[in-house]
């Protein structure tokens, strides 16, 4: 067949080269007949059976998952076993069996298509994201029904007959990712998605290229295609003819090569060409992934993302024994270093039970600092918990998603409420403990005053900051195109907070997605920030960057930058900074 390129958005940095694996919806394949009053039960029991057995499955992913898997895929799983026990989804197709007396993957199909309509009325575009959950319970659930389960091939080396796969999928749920640990998988290509969609966030985590939002590739490409997978570029090729495959694979070796060299840079210092010291941070989940931020070499932990520790739990939430082990087991792996905790940040797309799922606009509403106000018991919990971890090694609490005066008052309270119950009972604590305030809604960003007189130091959550300021959903691939790192908007709020943060004398850091950016990492040093916090994978390629600049010679490129508000302009600036 004639070769040919499809474009779409790059989540991941890589090459992959393989034969197409397709996985098709099952709900493509359902069958639909009616069922005799006799067999009605029959039928009830057999969508429940498949509902009890799709539980199970997700159970033993979860227990399954390695040491390192992303934490991620935790959270994704426990959503969709919220589904699986949603009465929408359990029990409504039941009723349908024993009303209509449709089969069971008909009365499925039939109520699926019911949700999926509201869900399309609503236009909220975080609940476009669950809709996609959704679909992929049903996919699951049908696939048992029909006994048509799709599974990966088993890794089984490669050549020309029996070679390294590549999936493509109009979407890819984070169970069946799981598939990927133990097959010949090594790339991915999905119709949906964006640059912070599952697939994105675990593509990222694990290190596999992958390019998604890429609209029709599923059906454009057919099964044991040749492809390519350019995921710097966002390109997929198809049927390459053999000068291309030769190129690529020249390319991927190279890769290789450099990821070693990479790892050379462990223990050097992150600087600069004129001799500015950079401060390069880590992110992380849980406990055992500081193993991996001292892996890399980071300076620290600049973002413990402590919420993973409540998710999956059916409504138990962890004591403060358990959080405070969690917390003192990840500052005694980083050794002295310090270890920044964002304290609780549920809501949006990381809910904690059924009904924050079922919120109109969960993005807006009661979540993070605004959640933890609201549950003061749970904030304490967490406080003391935190607090008592401090005596053990250098603690910063962080607090997400701040914007009023009245939250900042109140959280400083807390945090005094708490210190002073630990006195009353004799525990230990790092008595000057930073307490810093994350800038990721634009009012925050717009009311800096406020921020520096009473906290000790910022961080900007870039990934909020941007969905917030463009009101976009980053996740959604049908507006993917609007999420723009660079726009006149961002960058104006970048700059005024890296400006206020240096005049009161207190640290600024970036621990959203454009610290991990390479291709940023000029341009935020010239604005001036001295602290980056990004998952580790990336942590080393982005130290090599700041070894080779000399911020010296970025003063008047950052300024015309920020100077203009046309793209064009912008986009020339950061590229001749690349030159520098």
């Amino acid at each position: 067949m004639a070769s040919f390129t499809l474009q779409g958005i790059p989540v991941s940095r890589g090459i992959a080269i393989g034969r197409a694996h397709l996985l098709r919806p099952a709900a493509l394949e359902v069958q639909h007949y009616l069922v005799g009053q006799e067999q009605v039960e029959a039928e009830v029991l057999r969508l429940q059976n498949a509902l009890a057995e799709a539980e199970r499955e997700l159970q033993k992913i979860w227990s399954d998952l390695p040491a390192d898997a992303p934490s991620e895929l935790g959270a994704f799983l426990d959503v969709h076993s919220l589904f699986l026990s949603d009465p929408m989804l359990a029990q409504a197709p039941l009723e349908i069996i024993r009303t209509r007396h449709y089969n069971a993957e008909w009365a499925l199909v039939t109520q699926i298509d019911v949700l999926l309509a509201q869900f399309d009325e609503i236009e909220d575009d975080y609940l476009r994201e669950r809709k996609a959950d959704i679909e992929q319970v049903a996919d699951r659930l049908l696939k048992l029904l029909t006994g048509s389960a799709t599974t990966l091939p088993p890794n089984a080396g490669v050549d020309e007959l029996n070679t390294h796969m590549i999936v493509v999928a109009r979407d890819i749920s984070p169970a069946d990712m799981m598939q990927f640990q133990d097959s010949a998988f090594v790339g991915f290509v999905t119709d949906e998605g964006g640059r912070s969609s599952h697939t994105a966030i675990v593509s990222r985590s694990l290190g596999i290229p992958a390019v998604v939002g890429m609209g029709n590739a599923s059906h454009l490409i057919q099964q044991d295609d040749w492809l390519i997978i350019d995921s710097v570029a966002g390109v997929v090729i198809v049927a390459p003819q053999q000068i291309i495959l030769d190129e690529y694979r020249e390319k991927q070796a190279a890769i290789q090569r450099f990821r070693k060299k990479l790892a050379k840079l462990k223990k050097t210092s992150a600087v600069t060409k004129d001799g500015t010291p950079i401060t390069l941070l880590a992110n992380i989940e849980l406990p055992e992934h500081a193993a991996a931020a001292n892996e890399v070499g980071a300076s620290g932990v600049g973002l413990f993302r402590s919420e993973f520790l409540f998710m999956g739990r059916d409504g138990i939430l962890p004591s403060e024994e358990e959080q405070f082990e969690a917390y003192r087991a990840t500052v005694q792996a980083m050794k002295g270093r310090p270890v920044t905790i964002r304290t609780l940040d549920v809501g949006a797309d990381k809910p904690l039970d059924e009904a924050d799922v079922a919120t109109l606009n969960p993005a807006l509403g009661l979540r993070a600092i605004r959640y933890c106000l609201a549950e003061p018991q749970l904030f304490l919990t967490q406080l003391r918990a935190i607090l008592r971890a401090s005596a053990f090694g250098k603690v910063n609490i962080l607090i997400p998603m701040l914007s009023h005066l009245f939250e900042i008052d109140q959280t400083l309270a807390m945090v005094a409420q708490a210190k002073q119950q630990l006195i009353l009972q004799g525990i230990a604590f790092d008595a000057d403990i930073k307490v810093g305030a994350m800038i990721e809604v634009p009012a925050a960003a717009l009311s800096l005053p406020m921020f520096v007189k009473k906290m000790d130091f910022l961080s900007i959550g870039t990934n909020d900051l941007i969905q917030y300021t463009l009101a976009i959903d980053r996740a959604d691939y049908a507006v993917a195109h609007l999420y723009d790192d660079v726009h006149p908007a961002i960058l104006q709020l970048l700059a005024m907070t890296v400006a206020a943060a240096d005049k009161a004398g207190i640290p600024v850091a970036i621990c959203g997605g454009m610290a991990g950016d390479i291709k940023l990492t000029r341009l935020l040093l010239g604005m001036g920030f001295r602290e980056l916090s990004m998952p580790p994978a990336q942590l080393l390629e982005i130290k090599q960057e700041v070894m080779n600049i000399d911020l010296l010679l970025f003063n008047p490129i950052i300024k015309k930058i920020l100077r203009s508000y046309e793209p064009e302009v912008i986009a020339e600036g950061i590229r001749a900074l690349q030159l520098l």
